[in-house]
């Protein structure tokens, strides 16, 4: 009975170890409706769900409006059109915050690059004189 005591104690020992190990590395993630987030595309290795495989595969698309929270680890997402197939509740753990603002996020079809990898830049708007 002493070694079988014994035994117990070292697996709770262990075990709390582990736990503590693991709580550190915790995050706690909690959004906002109406905040922007990065979807996260790539989960697992090997499995092509939005496009190309391999190193040049998106880690993370968007950004993306939350249209409302369900439950207190899933979020609806606006999603763009071109993933109109998926469902739009994601875990929490899918997410990552947006820093900055999306508005100013230039779409890359408006950026006409020559054969030489240049660029005209086209004034917008004159700001003062």
């Amino acid at each position: 009975m002493e070694k079988v005591k014994l035994i117990r104690d070292r697996l709770r020992i262990a075990q709390s170890r582990q736990k503590f190990y693991a709580d550190v590395r915790q995050r706690d993630l909690e959004f906002d409706v109406e905040d922007w987030v990065f979807l996260k595309v790539s989960p697992m290795k090997g499995v092509m769900r939005f496009g190309k495989k391999g190193k040049l595969s998106p880690r993370y698309v968007g950004p993306c409006k939350i249209v409302r929270r369900i439950g207190r680890m899933a979020y609806e997402l606006d999603l763009p059109s071109e993933l109109g197939a998926v469902h739009p509740v994601f875990h929490v753990s899918m997410l990552r915050k947006c820093i900055g603002d999306p508005s100013r996020i230039t779409p890359i079809e408006d950026i006409h690059i020559a054969e030489d990898l240049s660029y005209a830049e086209v004034p917008i708007a004159i700001l003062d004189r």
